[in-house]
């Protein structure tokens, strides 16, 4: 809770200060108020707004993924979290929601036509993992912030201050920004997503079953990559959604595909 509390600390600093950079006193208390906002509605609203974002729909009764998921809960004995399917052929998965007792998960159509119950249900223990590592609060203000200082950068072109000065600065906090809002994200997304591929491996035992999910999600998302939503939110899905090509180790929202999969093989030897 405590380092929940100062990621969340982190990213709404960083928020001020962009607006402080941009407007002075003014725009350090607009955006402090922005911030306040944002993360109010992200604390409460942060399931319904992420899977409004992407169509979701309900799983129906009795689906195949609302059984893998009521097995999962069960399992890791933690209550049982909406099940939502989400209606693109992209292969992906997400988790959701301010806490364990107000989560929902999501998989896409297309990762159920690739994956078997096995590598699915290894999938959903990865997201069940992030539901109770409580990630999926921080993943979400995170979005919400670094789409704020969005917002901010691109409107630090058309106010605040005259001269050549000030426009050379508004331009540079244009670009800078936005870099260090990703920066920001990406330093919490990456270790979470190995906790939680950790998670996955001891909830199934069998880490295998997920190092192969994680291969073919990759080869998948490069022949279908997710259609027009926002890189924000990338961060949230299980492997990176918006791009079919690698972007770098260092620029990634998530560990390399690679990585993942020789940390899971390590982990077979260890589970029993």
């Amino acid at each position: 809770m405590i380092k929940t509390f100062i990621l969340l600390f982190a990213l709404t600093a960083f928020f001020i200060i962009v607006g402080r950079l941009l407007a002075g006193k003014k725009g350090m208390i607009a955006a402090f108020c922005i911030a306040l906002v944002i993360n109010f509605v992200s604390y409460w609203f942060s399931d319904s707004i992420v899977l409004r974002a992407y169509n979701a729909q309900p799983a129906p009764a009795g689906h195949r993924l609302e059984k893998l998921t009521k097995e999962l809960s069960g399992e890791a004995k933690l209550p049982m979290p909406g099940v939502y399917i989400l209606p693109t052929k992209s292969p992906n998965a997400f988790a959701t929601g301010r806490d364990p007792e107000h989560a929902a998960v999501a998989a896409t159509e297309g990762i159920m036509d690739i994956l078997d119950d096995n590598e699915l249900k290894a999938v959903m223990a990865h997201e069940m993992g992030h539901v109770n590592n409580r990630d999926t609060l921080i993943s979400t203000v995170a979005a919400s912030i670094s789409g704020g200082v969005m917002i901010l950068s691109r409107m630090a072109i058309f106010f605040g201050g005259d001269g050549n000065a000030s426009y050379g600065k508004r331009l540079a906090i244009s670009l800078l920004a936005p870099i260090a809002a990703a920066v920001i994200t990406m330093a919490i997304s990456r270790d979470r997503e190995y906790m939680a591929d950790e998670y996955s491996a001891m909830l199934t035992k069998r880490p295998a079953y997920l190092a192969s999910a994680l291969l073919k999600l990759e080869n998948g998302v490069k022949r279908a990559p997710m259609p027009d939503h926002s890189p924000e939110t990338a961060h949230m899905f299980i492997v990176h959604p918006f791009s079919g090509f690698s972007i770098g180790e260092v620029f990634s929202t998530h560990p390399p595909i690679k990585k993942r999969v020789e940390r899971l093989s390590k982990l077979s030897g260890k589970i029993k």
